[in-house]
C-alpha cells in the first residue's frame, strides 16, 4: 500500500494500518526492571531532522526514501510543537475555525452534498507540513521480536514510513497511535520518516478553545513484544451491595504463542490476597476472584490494589511481567435521581484542565503533572474534566493515586460548525446525524475507553465538548453503555436537542448557567441530576458569586457541583527586547488574525503556575463540601 494525500480530505479515512487501541499497561522482562525501566521500550525523543513546508505542494515528496539527501534539513526537538520551534504561525482561537474569513470550507458530506471536496486540505494554502527523519538502531533485546512504534500524540494528521516502506496513517491528535514495524525493521541504520500535516478533516472535530499547534508533541517510543505478549488488560473490580466484599474479573488478550499467565493480587501493604494461573492465547479470562474485606477507592482514601501477571512460555521461561494498580468503587445513578459514589452522594469540586506549560505549550512534563495534582489537593479540588481531549497517559494513574475524580473526555469539539459569531446555526454541524462522520467519532470513543478503562478515578466518560448533538453522538453514548456499566456518561451539547435527552447524557449538564435557572430546573421535577460542566469562568477579576452555587449543594441533593473554567491560563513566555525580560503573551500577541485574544487567560493559575487570588475562594468554598 502507498500513502495517499487525499486521505486528508476524507472524514471516513482516519486510520490506516493503525493497531487497535488497548489498555495503558506497562510490561517488563522481570520485576527488577520496575525500578530500572523496561528493556522492551526505547525512546525516540530528542533531536530529529526536520523540514518545514508552508503548503503540501512544497513538501519534499520523496523524503522517506533511504537515499534521500536531507543535508539541508533543520533540527527539531521531539516532543515539541512546530510553531514553538519557530515555524509557521502561532494562533489562539476559541470558537471559530482557524481559516474562517480567509478560506471557504465546509465539512465534507454536509449541506446536503453527498460528496467530498477535492483538495480541501491536500491542496490547501494554509496546510503547513512538517517532515521528520530519525535514524536508530535496535537494542539487543529488540532483535527477533515483534516491533511496534508508538506515537503518544501527534497533531493533526500523521503519515509514517520505515526504510522507504509506507507503514500507516492516523488522525486523532490526543490518543496514541501504534503501528507494526517488524516487516521492514533492520538491526542497524533504520530510517524513520514521519510527515505531519497541520490540517485534515479532523480539524472540523478538533476545534477546541486553545492555541492551534502542529507536530509530534508527545513521546515517541519503539516497543518490542516478546513471543507471548499481553496486548490488552481488562480489569473489572465490582463491590457487592454491602460495600464490604466484592469480586474481581480479569480478561487479557495474548498475542503470539500460547502462554501460562500467573496472576497475583496484593493489598497496599504487599500481602498476597489471591493468585491464579491460566494458560492460552487470544482471549484469556481468569476465574472470578472473591474478596471478603474490601478497601474502597475514594478521594478521601484512594486505596489501590496491586495486580501482577507473569507470562511464561512452554518451557516455563519468564517472558514478561505486567503490573497494574486498580481500585474498587461504585458509581450509581439511583431512582432518587442522585449520583452516589460508594453509597455517598457525589459532590464535584472540579476544574477543567488544559494541558499547559508556559514555555512548551501542550508539551508537559511529569513535574508539571505532579505540580497540578498538588495544587488540586492543596485547594480542595477533587475532580478534573480533561478538557477537551484525552490527556497524557500518566495523568490517569496520578489521579488514581491522589484520589482525583476524572471526567474522561473524548477528543471531540466541532464548535465552529454550529455556532457562528454567537449565533446557533447548525446547518453544517458535524458529526450531527451524518453517517460519513459516524465511524470517526465512534473510533475516538473506542480509543478513549480502551486506553483508560481500568482507572478507578474515572467516574464519567464525556462524549466531547460543544459539538451540538445528533445521532452520531447518541451512538457514542451507546458504545460506552454497551462496554461499561461501572460509570456514567456526560455530554452538555444535548441541551440544544432536547428530543435526544433520553439517549444522550446521564446528567443535565449546562455551561455557565445562572443559579436561579438551576433552581428552576431542580424544582420542576427533573429527570436527571444537574452538573455544571463549566462555570465560574475565571477570567480577569472573576470568580465572584461562588457562594450562590455552593449554597445549591446544601439545598438540592440533585445538584452535584461542577467544574470551574478553567485551571491554568494558556499563555507563552516570550523574551521582550525592550525590557530584556521573559513576559507572558496571550492570544493575539503573536500577530495572529483572527484570534480570541486574552480569552486564553481564564485560569485559576497564571501560565507559570502561580495561583491567582481567585484560588483562595476556590479553596474556601470547595473546602465546605469535601
Amino acid at each position: 500500500m502507498q500513502a495517499n494525500l487525499q486521505w486528508l480530505d476524507d472524514p471516513e479515512v482516519f486510520r490506516v494500518n493503525q493497531l487497535p487501541a488497548h489498555s495503558d499497561h506497562h510490561y517488563y522482562h522481570d520485576t527488577a526492571e520496575f525500578k530500572t525501566g523496561s528493556r522492551f521500550i526505547k525512546s525516540l525523543n530528542g533531536a530529529w531532522r526536520f523540514n518545514f513546508a508552508k503548503t503540501p505542494a512544497e513538501r519534499p515528496v520523496d523524503f522517506y526514501q533511504p537515499d534521500f539527501d536531507a543535508t539541508d534539513f533543520d533540527t527539531i526537538q521531539v516532543p515539541g510543537h512546530i510553531e514553538l520551534a519557530g515555524y509557521g504561525q502561532i494562533q489562539y482561537i476559541n470558537t471559530l475555525y482557524p481559516w474562517e474569513g480567509k478560506i471557504y470550507r465546509r465539512p465534507p458530506y454536509t449541506l446536503n452534498q453527498d460528496q467530498l471536496t477535492p483538495g480541501l486540505f491536500s491542496d490547501a494554502a494554509d496546510n503547513t507540513v512538517g517532515s521528520y527523519l530519525k535514524t536508530f538502531d535496535l537494542d539487543d533485546a529488540f532483535k527477533g521480536q515483534r516491533i511496534i512504534i508508538q506515537f503518544q500524540g501527534v497533531e493533526e494528521a500523521l503519515y509514517v514510513w520505515l526504510n522507504g516502506h509506507f507503514i500507516g496513517y492516523a488522525e486523532d491528535s490526543f490518543t496514541p497511535s501504534e503501528f507494526v514495524l517488524t516487516p521492514y525493521i533492520q538491526d542497524q541504520g533504520n530510517i524513520l520518516a514521519v510527515r505531519v500535516y497541520k490540517r485534515s478533516t479532523a480539524a472540523f472535530i478538533e476545534d477546541q478553545d486553545m492555541f492551534r499547534f502542529s507536530g509530534i508533541f508527545r513521546d515517541v517510543n519503539i516497543l518490542a513484544e516478546p513471543a507471548s505478549h499481553i496486548t490488552d488488560l481488562d480489569i473489572r473490580p465490582v463491590p457487592n451491595a454491602n460495600l464490604k466484599s466484592g469480586e474481581l474479573n480479569i480478561t487479557t488478550k495474548v498475542t503470539g504463542e500460547p502462554a501460562t499467565l500467573a496472576l497475583t493480587v496484593k493489598d497496599h501493604d504487599g500481602r498476597v490476597l489471591t493468585s491464579q494461573t491460566q494458560t492460552g492465547s487470544g482471549s484469556v479470562t481468569f476465574d472470578t476472584m472473591l474478596f471478603d474485606q474490601l478497601h474502597l477507592w475514594s478521594p478521601q482514601t484512594p486505596y489501590l490494589y496491586q495486580l501482577t501477571i507473569e507470562v511464561y512460555d512452554a518451557d516455563h521461561q519468564l517472558l514478561e511481567v505486567v503490573p497494574y494498580q486498580f481500585g474498587f468503587r461504585t458509581v450509581e445513578l439511583r431512582d432518587d435521581k442522585v449520583i452516589y459514589v460508594n453509597n455517598k452522594r457525589l459532590v464535584i469540586n472540579g476544574v477543567n484542565r488544559h494541558e499547559w506549560n508556559a514555555h512548551t505549550g501542550r508539551v508537559i512534563s511529569m513535574a508539571d503533572m505532579r505540580a497540578d495534582i498538588q495544587t488540586m489537593l492543596a485547594n480542595n479540588i477533587n475532580a478534573d474534566r480533561t478538557c477537551h481531549y484525552p490527556d497524557q497517559l500518566p495523568w490517569y494513574q496520578l489521579c488514581d493515586e491522589a484520589g482525583i475524580y476524572l471526567m474522561a473526555e473524548n477528543n471531540l469539539e466541532s464548535h465552529g460548525s454550529w455556532q457562528k459569531m454567537g449565533a446557533i446555526e447548525p446547518s453544517y454541524n458535524v458529526p450531527g446525524d451524518n453517517p460519513h462522520w459516524l465511524a470517526a467519532v465512534i473510533d475516538r470513543a473506542r480509543s478513549n475507553y480502551e486506553w483508560f478503562k481500568n482507572h478507578p478515578s474515572i467516574i464519567f466518560w464525556s462524549l466531547g465538548n460543544e459539538s451540538y448533538a445528533g445521532e452520531d453522538i447518541a451512538a457514542m453514548q451507546a458504545f460506552y453503555k454497551e462496554h461499561d456499566d461501572s460509570r456514567l456518561v456526560h455530554y452538555e451539547g444535548v441541551v440544544h436537542t432536547p428530543e435526544l435527552k433520553d439517549r444522550i447524557s446521564d446528567v443535565e449538564s449546562r455551561m455557565y448557567e445562572k443559579p436561579q435557572n438551576i433552581v428552576a430546573y431542580l424544582e420542576d421535577n427533573p429527570t436527571k441530576p444537574f452538573l455544571d460542566c463549566e462555570y465560574m469562568h475565571d477570567m480577569g477579576n472573576s470568580l465572584g458569586g461562588m457562594q450562590s452555587y455552593n449554597d445549591l449543594i446544601d439545598k438540592y441533593p440533585m445538584y452535584q457541583g461542577g467544574f470551574i473554567w478553567d485551571f491554568i491560563d494558556q499563555a507563552l513566555f516570550v523574551h521582550d527586547p525592550i525590557t530584556d525580560q521573559d513576559v507572558l503573551r496571550y492570544g493575539g500577541d503573536f500577530d495572529e488574525r483572527h484570534s480570541d485574544y486574552e480569552f486564553s487567560g481564564d485560569g485559576l493559575m497564571f501560565a507559570d503556575r502561580t495561583p491567582k487570588p481567585a484560588m483562595q475562594e476556590v479553596k474556601y468554598y470547595y473546602g465546605l463540601h469535601k
